[in-house]
């Protein structure tokens, strides 16, 4: 859950059921400030000296606002539209790309009106009728952390479960999914898990859920009947790294149920970095030691037209040659998305 250490609601904003609730609860604790905005001048309340202060004070911050464009971006190849339910996260993932998305005071920030989001996503859904609309819950955000305060998943689970042309997934580096469990999702939301070993997780994965409770978690949502997946990104060659990522299947693969109602799935992205996101990371976490040595990698421009350092040919083959090798022997129910 997600502890701030100040709110801030934009001009308007209470007049929504949830954020009155939000400021009930928070109201009356005294280490949190709360900013009642009469302007738009939002990044003007967060402290910070410098880009290493600034993302720090961001974190901490929630902001409570509205979602004023109802223009739904695309959120291609998993999802056709984004859902914008949350933008930012308490996380602090040293290999974040949104680390040079979200500025210099990357706040987390709840929609409250839920209402007008999910009768724009029912638009978008008769306009593609008789097809199946796919939305991503998670582009830029992990909204996880914040549901306890704002139900929004909650609310977007059971729309989505009632409407058989639609289907919502989003993916959670966190662990308090016990409210979700009993909603009548009718296998039309799929959760996803953001795994890895725990040296990766302990090393650069700041403020998040452990492996062992992110595994206890998706359990729970498998045993939910939930569509379940998960995302094991970003992987590292580092030493015994075939190894470590063998004993995380295999502990996948004992905790798992034998009756899914639908196949595990899996996605797999090796590591991977732009110039612009090295050097905003070494900013922000100076001492950090993610391996982004330009002459260790191969540089490849990608689909957006920006360039990307990834691994080498061979090690590429390696990984994609070691976990379909894992995945196919391990698991039965299962189906791989792509290892990239």
């Amino acid at each position: 859950m997600f502890k701030p250490k100040r709110i801030i609601f934009e001009k308007g904003s209470l007049d929504y059921q949830i954020s009155k609730e939000i400021f009930e609860k928070f109201k009356d604790k005294p280490n949190v400030e709360i900013i009642n905005l009469s302007t738009n001048r939002l990044k003007e309340n967060i402290p910070g000296d410098d880009l290493f202060s600034q993302y720090r004070e961001g974190k901490k911050t929630l902001v409570v606002g509205t979602k004023k464009s109802l223009k739904f971006q695309s959120c291609k190849p998993s999802a056709h539209y984004q859902l914008p339910l949350v933008s930012g996260c308490m996380g602090q993932c040293e290999y974040c790309y949104l680390n040079t998305q979200l500025g210099d005071k990357p706040y987390v920030k709840v929609h409250v009106n839920i209402d007008d989001i999910l009768n724009q996503a029912e638009k978008y859904i008769n306009e593609r009728l008789p097809e199946i609309t796919i939305f991503e819950g998670a582009a830029t955000s992990d909204p996880i952390p914040v549901e306890v305060f704002t139900h929004s998943l909650e609310k977007a689970i059971l729309f989505f479960g009632k409407n058989e042309n639609s289907r919502f997934r989003f993916v959670t580096k966190y662990n308090d999914v016990d409210s979700l469990l009993k909603l009548e999702h009718n296998g039309h939301t799929e959760i996803r898990f953001s795994i890895n070993t725990s040296y990766v997780i302990d090393e650069y994965e700041n403020f998040t859920a452990s492996r062992d409770k992110r595994i206890e978690a998706s359990i729970k949502a498998a045993k939910a009947g939930y569509p379940m997946g998960y995302l094991i990104a970003p992987v590292f060659i580092y030493p015994n790294w075939k190894e470590e990522y063998h004993r995380l299947l295999l502990k996948l693969k004992e905790k798992l149920p034998s009756d899914l109602d639908y196949p595990v799935t899996f996605e797999v992205i090796s590591h991977r970095y732009t110039t612009i996101a090295k050097k905003r990371i070494l900013e922000v976490f100076p001492e950090s030691s993610l391996p982004m040595n330009d002459e260790e990698r191969k540089f490849k421009f990608g689909q957006f037209g920006y360039g990307k350092y990834i691994y080498g040919e061979e090690s590429l083959g390696e990984i994609k040659q070691f976990f379909k090798r894992e995945i196919e022997e391990l698991f039965i129910n299962k189906e791989i998305k792509y290892i990239i």
